[in-house]
Parts: structure tokens; C-alpha cells; sequence
């Protein structure tokens, strides 16, 4: 059932409460998620994205019950990604001539999807598709986060279709950003920048600086997944200029697998080194083989510090952390420090290739690390909270330093 978000708007998407995984089994969504669609009628109807292929039969049968589909004159794909197009094959069925306007590299990937050779209309930044009294302007948006990507402004209603970009997975029934639990859906803009938006930050910055030239009025954005801003639509786009601004909190995460617990009671006494040293700083303890590792990644972008903790095992480092490792390759994070440290009976290579791979991820190298030979005892333990205590003088001397550099 649609539901009415102005006078020319209609969302006409699908509420998905039990997705649990997405992008295969790359993105947790504790939350669920939504696939936004939108109906703009005026003189001229148009339809701005369409739904993940599941629901693509739905979607089209509940489309139906909104407009004679024969009245749509325009489709607009802003993001080519099957979430957002799936259903295309399932309504260009019934009307097989509507017009899809995308960017040429969104054409070129919808053909690639699909292999069929519909009735494509490519569109640039600047380019507009008059509606009657409103007007569609497109702003080609590229890595945000695929390089088909655009935004989509509709004049009058003065409302930004931003696809990927403001959005979350997160389900819910009433829509709009005001009428939800704040704490959970800003932790859950905050994992989707940090997990998805993230190596793509100085697009965002600049794409987001290029919009704000233009001078649109925005009452409203209306991304793709998860709520609609309309109380203050603004404070999303504010929060990813600070996001993608080399983000970082007053908080160390520590990040470690264990075999027989020797590593973590590393990491615990490395935890409690730090807090003896700063107060101020928040710290957290993750085990990567039990905790999600989208929840992982969420604390390392928080994060001014990463302590990476592995024992060593067939001369290497565990396997949840060298999944964790190639996430934060590809995510290419700024601006924060770290350092490695593990147990081991035999060889114990696992912190120097640790510290190896944090340097390789862009990671400013703080120590060579610290080892423990097998179970730590009482004056290992201690001498890890002294590493800890350490560690956490360092980042205030680099911080103090920063201050007092010239800029």
C-alpha cells in the first residue's frame, strides 16, 4: 500500500522486517531495511527506482492498485544495483516503451543486469525532465557508492531521491527520521556510512559541496533504504560531511581472536593499562570470531586507535582476523593509529605480520607491538597494562603534538 509523503509524492516501496544479511553475507542488518520506490505524479507521472527482485512481483501488483501503470510516463533509475532495479524486469514487462533515465554508465550496467535492451534515456548533472509544475533535476553522483549513481531533485516539493546516499538498513513502519527510536537509527546511519560510504569519502565530500552550490531548498530526502529526512533533513547531510572528514572519536578499540584465552587476557590487561593512563577515553574489548564483524568495522571507524590481538598459528594470525584485515584494507580509514599484539608457544610471527598488514591499511604504526610466551602470568599481565598505559601516552603525546603544529 502506498503511502502519501506530499502532495505529488507516494512511496510506493517494500518494508523488508526479516532481512538479516545483505550484499550476500557482507552486511548485517539487525534492524531489517526497506527498499524505497517513489511515485511523483503531475502532469506527467514518474517512478524513482523500483525494489530488490524478490519482491519484484509484489511490487508491481501493489503499483497497480496506486496508478494504471499505462499512466507512468517516466522511470527513473538513480542506482542500477539489483536492490534498487530488481524489479524492473517484472514492470517493463507490462510496459516495455516507458522511458528509463539513468546516467550512461547506470544504461550500460541495467544491460549488463538484465540483457535486455530497453528504451534508455541518458542523463548528465544539469540535465531536467519537465513533470508539469515540477521539474526533475539530475546530479550525476559517482561512487556514491557505484559510479552509475545519481540524485534525483524534484522542484516545487523541493524533495532530494539520494538512492544509497542518507540512507540505512532500517525497517520501519512510520517512515519519516522524527517518528522513530533515535539511538537506533542514528547507529545505524553511522554503520552504513562507516561499512559501505566509507572509501568513498572524498567523493561524498565533494559530491556534497558540489549540491550546495546549486542552492536547492531541501524539505526532504528520500533515500533509498531506511527513513525519509523530513524533520531537519539537513543534519544527515552535516553528519556525513563530519564523517567523511577523517572521523574519529575519543575512543581505542581493541580487536583480537583467541585460542585458550591467552590473548585475551592480553587484550583485557592492555584495556586497563589505557584506562589508567586516560579516563577519558572510551575502550572496547571485541572478540572478531564472536561479534559481528560489521559491528567490528563500525567501532574501528569510530575509533582514534586500533589494537589488533592475535595469537599465532601455523605461522600466521587467526582467521577471523585476517577477514577483519581485508575489510579495513578495502575501506582505506583515515587518521587513526594502532599496533598489534598476541600470545604464542612456538614461532610467533602473528604481530609482526599484524603490524605489517595495519601499516598496508593506512594505519599509523605506533609500537613494534607486544608478544606473550604461552598463559601470561601475573607479571606479564602487568607488564601489558604497562604496554596499555604506554600505548594510550603515546596517543595523547600525538594529539598534544598535532595542537601545537603549525597549520
Amino acid at each position: 500500500m502506498g503511502k502519501q509523503l506530499s502532495e505529488k509524492i507516494t512511496w510506493v516501496g517494500k518494508i523488508d522486517w526479516e532481512l538479516t544479511k545483505f550484499h550476500g553475507n557482507e552486511y548485517s542488518t539487525h534492524r531489517g531495511s526497506s527498499y524505497n520506490s517513489y511515485l511523483i505524479r503531475d502532469q506527467k507521472t514518474a517512478l524513482i527506482d523500483t525494489v530488490w527482485q524478490p519482491f519484484g512481483r509484489e511490487f508491481v501488483a501493489e503499483l497497480k492498485k496506486e496508478t494504471d501503470l499505462n499512466r507512468i510516463d517516466y522511470i527513473i533509475a538513480n542506482h542500477s544495483e539489483i536492490d534498487h532495479s530488481g524489479a524492473l524486469p517484472e514492470l517493463m514487462r507490462e510496459i516495455p516503451e516507458t522511458p528509463i533515465y539513468c546516467t550512461a554508465n547506470g544504461a550500460k550496467i541495467l544491460k549488463a543486469h538484465y540483457h535486455r535492451d530497453w528504451n534508455f534515456k541518458v542523463v548528465k548533472t544539469g540535465d531536467k525532465l519537465e513533470l508539469g509544475e515540477s521539474t526533475l533535476l539530475f546530479v550525476e553522483a559517482p561512487m556514491l557508492h557505484w559510479p552509475d549513481s545519481m540524485f534525483t531533485y524534484l522542484t516545487g516539493e523541493n524533495a532530494l531521491f539520494s538512492n544509497d546516499a542518507f540512507g540505512e538498513h532500517f525497517a520501519t513502519e512510520s517512515l519519516y527520521n522524527d517518528t522513530v527510536d533515535q539511538a537506533e537509527l542514528w547507529a545505524e546511519a553511522l554503520k552504513y556510512y562507516a561499512n559501505i560510504l566509507t572509501p568513498f569519502s572524498r567523493f561524498v565530500t565533494r559530491k556534497i559541496n558540489e549540491v550546495l552550490t546549486l542552492k536547492l531548498p531541501v524539505s526532504m530526502i528520500c533515500p533509498s533504504h531506511g527513513v525519509i529526512w523530513k524533520d531537519n533533513p539537513v543534519q544527515i547531510v552535516g553528519k556525513y560531511l563530519e564523517w567523511a572528514g577523517r572521523y574519529r572519536e575519543n575512543q581505542i578499540t581493541l580487536v583480537y581472536d583467541t585460542m585458550w584465552n591467552s590473548t585475551r587476557r592480553m587484550a583485557e590487561a592492555i584495556a586497563q593499562g589505557i584506562r589508567k593512563e586516560d579516563p577519558t577515553v572510551t575502550v572496547k574489548l571485541m572478540n572478531s570470531s564472536k561479534k559481528d564483524k560489521n559491528d567490528v568495522i563500525t567501532e574501528v571507524f569510530r575509533s582514534k586507535a586500533v589494537l589488533l590481538g592475535s595469537p599465532t598459528i601455523n605461522n600466521g594470525y587467526l582467521y577471523s582476523i585476517g577477514g577483519i584485515l581485508e575489510m579495513m584494507k578495502g575501506l582505506k580509514f583515515q587518521a587513526k593509529s594502532a599496533a598489534a599484539f598476541g600470545s604464542y608457544g612456538w614461532s610467533g610471527e602473528a604481530v609482526k605480520q599484524m603490524t605489517g598488514e595495519l601499516a598496508a591499511c593506512g594505519f599509523q604504526i605506533l609500537n613494534d607491538g607486544r608478544r606473550s610466551l604461552w598463559v601470561p602470568d601475573r607479571a606479564e599481565r602487568s607488564a601489558c597494562e604497562e604496554y596499555g598505559r604506554q600505548f594510550a601516552a603515546l596517543l595523547k603525546k600525538q594529539a598534544q603534538d598535532s595542537e601545537d603544529r603549525p597549520q
